[in-house]
């Protein structure tokens, strides 16, 4: 047992350590420019995915944001399930998030797909849609990356065939963010040039 337990934690650090750093401070910079600029942030998932992209919403919108003179706007596709249920139903649920951007997306915004394989239709569907409308496009996935790697702007691939240690990549990516700008936030709020 101990030896399974070992190599889950070494096969995550692992994939960790490969993730491309450049990658990372490109969504980083994408997203502090977003919040400067007033623009929105959209954000999805399915499954495991899913409660990912709640997470980020709470920790960037409650974490990121409270006592800020600029806020994040981050929503969360995936949240409110009568709406999710009603465009399932009636489209088909490769179109729950597609519709709900053409209520809200603007040119200027960033969507954020999370997709352990890469190949979710309703989040390529979506993506494509952003490209399609000039919004910066960022996906998080794993294994091969599948067609959502390719079409995106910024790409955080865990390069890995586990789904598990790739739901634990993305969540990570979550708290690294939080860790690496709160510092900022805190010394812009007070005027003061930090982390270069």
């Amino acid at each position: 047992m101990k030896e399974a337990i070992d190599n889950y934690f070494l096969l995550l650090k692992q994939t960790i350590d490969n993730l491309d750093r450049a990658e990372i401070e490109s969504l980083i910079e994408l997203l502090l420019s977003t919040r400067k600029n007033g623009n929105n942030i959209y954000i999805m998932g399915n499954g495991g995915s899913a409660s990912t992209a709640s997470h980020f919403t709470c920790d960037f919108n409650k974490g990121l944001s409270y006592k800020k003179d600029i806020r994040f706007k981050m929503i969360c596709l995936n949240d409110n399930i009568a709406t999710m249920l009603a465009y399932s139903n009636d489209l088909g649920y490769e179109n729950v998030f597609v519709e709900q951007l053409k209520n809200f997306l603007k040119k200027d915004d960033v969507v954020i797909g999370i997709s352990g394989s890469g190949n979710s239709k309703n989040i390529l569907n979506a993506i494509e849609y952003a490209n399609h409308l000039g919004a910066k496009t960022v996906g998080l996935t794993g294994f091969d990356g599948g067609k959502l790697k390719n079409i995106v702007d910024v790409s955080i691939h865990a390069d890995v065939n586990n789904m598990q240690v790739t739901e634990d990549v993305h969540m990570s990516i979550c708290h690294m963010l939080f860790s690496v700008m709160s510092p900022m936030l805190e010394a812009e709020n007070k005027g003061v040039l930090c982390c270069e």
